[in-house]
């Protein structure tokens, strides 16, 4: 690559010129304390920081801040670091989703209107990986993404916990009975006991390695724990790296094609991803010009086994044992007949490059593939009248025997009625019906975490512990079941999710891909013209917006006037 000189530096438009306007830019620097031998001649970069005293998985944000500085410095840059929404995914409400794009827009505009080179961005909680790439692609600047790593594991009463898994696991035994109050605030302290992410193979840990795979990490980043010294050594190598990319101009352009979202694609597979994988990859792929479909991860699914042993897939570990067992390199040496391996990474140095020589220490938290934990990959995309734009299902975490099932309809319009019903001793249900809540997509409710429908308390009683449910909704990485999710086109469009009523038959069948709706095309005929669109959620701000440009689930849920096709390249901006 061609070097860039100093007069070049995309930062030198606002300090190098001898004008009055650059004449305010550098008496404002200035007056933060910073001396002209701190920035002239040097690449300025962006650190792009996502903490806040709200969001636990990036509380050591604050000073690992200080750790990428200092690798920028120590490579001859100056770093700035910029602020951003932080999206705390267990906190915010309604739900994360609906402030992704809000992210996006923010990274984008702030790389386009500051006087910054490159970027690190600083990410990991679910959305902010996707939200950070996807504006950090569009505002075309090189960057690297520092993840923010996984928790440590949780213990109660000698008992290894998994974040959301095990909380799932704990709170039906709960409402069965089973578990006293005493017992559930003891594990309250317990599960989530170190800053970082999730450390199941949630969203979290799913996005942090996919964005890995697809090259926008140095090698082995998403895989240290957020705890771990080596996350220190990484933040600052992540500085230092970045420099030399902004002098190298590398950006997204040079260095992504289709072969890297493959990877992405693939390694999703391999580590028994969360079903959000699909949604964020596509909305991803589609600001680097490379778009990938459902289509793209099916395929995958049915040559990729997953391997990774981790809950809730997995039947044990967690992401810090997966750290020690080799981390993500470990596994894409492993899978490495799967991988594009000419695809560039941001070290400059080709993705099969980085994971040479890369080894397992423990075959059973990184399984052989002959001896996987689920023969296909993670997800399957089902079709069918009911679902015509695809559902998603992660048959690596559902009862096998639900896995080809047809039955009764339960069909819920909001989550507060299906709440109710699911703690009514006397409902009408079986283990052999099927769950059905609506109006929880992308413009029903922005489309939250709702898709793990509660099982109906009188089932739990009777010991059962999976049954088909279907939604709308997204569903936690973390969590597990029997769920197929982002029901596409969704119920408040008038998606034929919409017409159905409470027993009608349903028909699964996950490994022939379909799913069917027992009902005569004359009668969804007459159910179609009796329909009403919900009542819009907001009539202002934000979320009317949201609510007037969200793509459908299939298309990633991105703003159609984000998409890279829509609308010619943002010029830089105007110094005058």
């Amino acid at each position: 690559m061609q070097r860039k000189t100093p007069a070049a530096l995309r930062s030198a438009r606002w300090f190098a010129p001898d004008d009055f306007r650059s004449f305010g830019h550098r008496s404002r620097v200035m007056q933060m304390g910073y001396a002209p031998a701190d920035w002239v001649g040097k690449p300025v970069i962006a650190v792009v920081n996502t903490w806040s005293d709200a969001n636990q998985c990036h509380s050591h944000f604050k000073q690992r801040v200080e750790d990428v500085k200092r690798g920028v410095f120590q490579a001859g840059g100056f770093p700035l670091e910029l602020p951003a929404i932080s999206l705390s995914e267990p906190v915010v409400k309604p739900t994360t989703m609906l402030y992704r794009n809000f992210l996006a827009m923010e990274t984008e505009e702030l790389l386009r209107s500051h006087p910054v080179d490159g970027a690190v961005l600083m990410g990991g909680c679910d959305k902010t990986t996707p939200g950070l790439t996807m504006g950090a692609l569009s505002a075309g600047l090189p960057f690297v993404y520092l993840p923010a790593g996984p928790m440590l594991r949780g213990h109660w009463k000698g008992q290894v916990l998994g974040s959301g898994s095990d909380a799932f696991k704990y709170w039906d035994e709960r409402r069965a009975g089973r578990l006293s109050d005493q017992a559930w605030l003891e594990m309250q302290a317990g599960i989530a006991r170190s800053q970082g992410t999730c450390m199941t193979m949630g969203t979290a840990a799913t996005m942090m390695g996919i964005a890995e795979a697809v090259g926008l990490t140095l090698p082995g980043a998403s895989s240290i724990p957020a705890a771990d010294a080596n996350h220190i050594r990484m933040s600052a190598e992540c500085g230092r790296r970045i420099v030399e990319m902004v002098w190298d101009d590398f950006t997204p352009t040079k260095l992504l094609t289709r072969d890297n979202f493959h990877n992405g694609i693939v390694c999703a597979m391999a580590m028994g991803c969360s079903t959000n994988a699909i949604i964020h990859l596509i909305a991803m792929s589609r600001r680097a010009g490379h778009p990938v479909t459902l289509d793209d991860f099916d395929a995958a699914s049915r040559r990729v086994p997953v391997i990774a042993n981790i809950r809730p897939s997995g039947e044990k570990y967690l992401m810090e044992d997966f750290y020690y067992a080799g981390g993500l390199p470990a596994l894409l040496e492993r899978i490495r007949a799967h991988l594009k391996t000419g695809a560039l990474t941001v070290t400059g140095r080709t993705i099969g490059e980085n994971i040479a020589g890369a080894e397992v220490h423990d075959d059973d938290v990184i399984r052989p593939l002959d001896r996987p934990i689920y023969a296909e990959g993670a997800l399957a995309v089902l079709r069918g009248n009911l679902a015509p734009d695809g559902v998603v299902m992660k048959p690596s975490a559902a009862a096998p025997r639900l896995l080809k099932h047809t039955g009764r309809a339960l069909v819920f319009d909001d989550y507060p009625a299906l709440k109710q019903a699911v703690d009514d001793p006397e409902l009408d249900v079986t283990g052999d019906d099927i769950l059905v809540l609506r109006n929880a997509g992308p413009l029903g409710a922005g489309m939250p975490e709702w898709g793990m429908l509660p099982i109906p308390t009188k089932l739990l009683k009777a010991g059962v512990t999976d049954m088909l449910r279907l939604s709308d909704a997204r569903m936690s990485g973390t969590a597990y079941g029997a769920c197929l999710l982002h029901c596409a086109p969704e119920a408040a469009i008038g998606g034929p999710l919409a017409l159905v009523k409470t027993g009608d038959r349903i028909m699964v069948d996950v490994p022939a891909r379909s799913i069917h709706l027992d009902v005569p095309d004359d009668e969804l005929e007459r159910r179609r013209a009796a329909w009403q669109p919900p009542a819009p959620r907001y009539e202002r701000g934000y979320g009317w917006m949201f609510g007037r440009h969200v793509r459908q689930a299939n298309d990633g849920c991105d703003f159609d006037f984000l998409e890279t096709a829509f609308g010619a390249a943002v010029a830089e901006p105007d110094i005058y």
